[in-house]
């Protein structure tokens, strides 16, 4: 009892001091109480997917939000600590446990993220409907955190008597107030708008393959204002959110991944087609890139000088698609310049001789050493 006696008359010797280990103690025991939980949760559930997600993204933030409660309510009863430095001490940590209680349910709401996602699998080219999932709740989980935040900061700002006396002045002359602030974040406003929209009606979606302003890309990030595209050259395009809403804009996997592309030859009209169909057939035989639903070749425009053939072929996706046409189209003229070479495009001449002392039809006499004349038929 000596002992106990020594250390309370201490205490009341040195107040500010014992108050200050008695707020690290609680810290410590905080501490060691919520590791000791945790693991013992740990052992009962053994390998549970949510307890790890839990641990891995609210376990520090859970922890800093108790020792600072914990602090908080200490604060309220403890004797000794002057009445100017426990009023700042309160409001210092009045606004760190709304902070951290902030972050704390950003954390929970990541949780909440990655498990209902976990059954989704976006990496499957075909899979619309996991990447229609992951679109939705990515934009609405940043609409989430910026409410929390600002709700947040507003809390924290509250809790001074000044600032409080200024929101309720403010608040007699609110419609004022509202229409200034109405103008001055009208496009803020309109972006996030735009945001929830993109998140409802979903003319993106994120990895979906576009061509915006001439640029063919897939859908990398959807920010709460701007979306970011991975171009095929790893660039980024930065585009406003409002953008897919207001402008046209190609979207290759907007129902389906799989595309089809085409490829263009000009051949002479001496040409047999018959021999370049069944080359079209082996190429796309032994070819992994090709699908097996689309396969034509047609004549579809003639000129003066040679046909345009085009060719159709199908694959699951944009860049398999493109690297099919490229296949096809170097295998067809390799093939056409092995056996059909002299069937390649070209310009005819009609020669003829001219009768003498006339011109030639173009007005010229002895075009040739013979006294033959040259006509360009095709012209």
């Amino acid at each position: 009892m000596t002992r106990v006696n020594e250390l309370l008359a201490w205490g009341r010797e040195n107040s500010l001091v014992a108050a200050l280990l008695l707020l690290v103690l609680a810290f410590l025991l905080v501490r060691l109480s919520y590791r000791l939980l945790f693991r013992l949760v740990e052992r009962v559930f053994q390998n549970n997917y949510l307890l790890s997600v839990i641990r891995q993204k609210c376990y520090r933030p859970g922890l800093i939000t108790l020792q600072i409660g914990m602090a908080f309510l200490l604060l309220t009863w403890l004797p000794g600590i002057p009445n100017g430095l426990r009023v700042g001490l309160e409001k210092t940590f009045t606004i760190l446990l709304i902070g951290s209680v902030t972050f704390l349910l950003i954390r929970v709401l990541a949780v909440v993220k990655a498990v209902l996602l976990r059954q989704f699998d976006t990496r499957s080219d075909n899979d619309l409907h996991a990447r229609k999932v992951y679109t939705q709740f990515q934009i609405l989980e940043r609409i989430t955190i910026f409410l929390l935040v600002i709700s947040g900061a507003a809390i924290a700002l509250m809790s001074f008597d000044s600032i409080r006396q200024i929101g309720v002045s403010l608040l007699a002359s609110a419609g004022l107030v509202g229409i200034i602030l109405g103008f001055a974040a009208q496009k803020s406003f309109a972006t996030i708008f735009a945001g929830i929209q993109i998140a409802i009606a979903q003319p993106i979606r994120l990895d979906d393959v576009v061509v915006v302003e001439g640029e063919w890309g897939r859908i990398e990030e959807i920010m709460l204002t701007y979306v970011a595209i991975r171009l095929w050259d790893n660039r980024r395009l930065i585009v406003p959110v409002n953008y897919f809403l207001d402008k046209p804009f190609q979207n290759w996997t907007r129902s389906s991944s799989q595309i089809t592309g085409s490829v263009f030859l000009f051949v002479d009209y001496a040409m047999p087609i018959r021999p370049l169909r069944d080359e079209l057939d082996r190429i796309l035989a032994d070819n992994p890139l090709w699908d097996g639903e689309v396969k034509v070749l047609q004549v579809t425009d003639s000129t003066e000088r040679a046909m345009q053939l085009r060719v159709l072929v199908s694959a699951e996706t944009a860049p398999k698609v493109w690297d099919l046409r490229c296949d096809v189209r170097e295998k067809l003229i390799d093939f056409m310049q092995k056996h059909y070479g002299s069937y390649l495009p070209k310009n005819r001449w009609e020669i003829g001789v001219a009768a003498p002392g006339n011109s030639s039809p173009n007005g010229l006499s002895g075009a040739f050493p013979d006294g033959s004349v040259g006509r360009d038929v095709n012209g």
